[in-house]
């Protein structure tokens, strides 16, 4: 990975969360490179592996990482890395989150239950972590207090609402995630 000399302090961070939460839309829209995507379309390969009845439409999904880059200040850059979400690629977490400072995991309001399993492997890896309560078409804006309830969150955890289409409001729950981390690694 290229470092620039003139930046003081790169940070390596997971987008993390479970399938079809939209990694790959999160990190497509905030990074400054083309991000590195590993999308490929869902086959019969993936029946009985890969659960789509909660999420009909989708086509293609993230068979190793998502990879791109954002630069929050002259001396700040975040390498983002996106895991996939499926249970039989978390073999692929112990390297990925080797050497990450933290985790934005998304969440579909939708589907929380889905998230337990994610929480857990962040949880596993010692990730400190916020909560990014993404938005779809269609569902209601969940208040972030029941989202904390549902998912058993502590009270230091942040959590926020995310569009992972729109680039301010993912570069929101970046900052989030980056406030929380400069508290905790103080």
């Amino acid at each position: 990975m290229y470092l620039d000399p003139a930046v003081s302090r790169s940070v390596k961070v997971l987008v993390v969360g479970h399938f079809a939460v939209g990694k790959t839309t999160f990190i497509g829209s905030i990074s400054e490179i083309e991000p590195l995507q590993t999308e490929e379309e869902i086959t019969e390969a993936s029946e009985g592996l890969d659960d789509l009845s909660e999420t009909p439409d989708k086509t293609t999904t993230t068979v190793a990482m998502d990879f791109g880059r954002l630069t929050l200040s002259d001396t700040l850059v975040l390498y983002l890395f996106g895991t996939p979400g499926q249970e039989r690629f978390k073999e692929m977490w112990q390297g990925l989150s080797r050497g990450a400072l933290g985790a934005l995991v998304l969440v579909d309001p939708e589907r929380l239950h889905e998230s337990f399993p994610i929480l857990d492997l962040v949880e596993q890896f010692g990730l400190a972590y916020a909560i990014g309560v993404n938005r779809f078409d269609g569902t209601p804006d969940y208040p972030l207090d029941e989202v904390r309830e549902a998912l058993n969150l502590s009270e230091d955890t942040p959590i926020v609402h995310c569009d992972v289409r729109d680039e301010n409001s993912s570069a929101e729950s970046l900052i989030t995630l980056v406030k929380h981390l400069m508290s905790t690694l103080g």
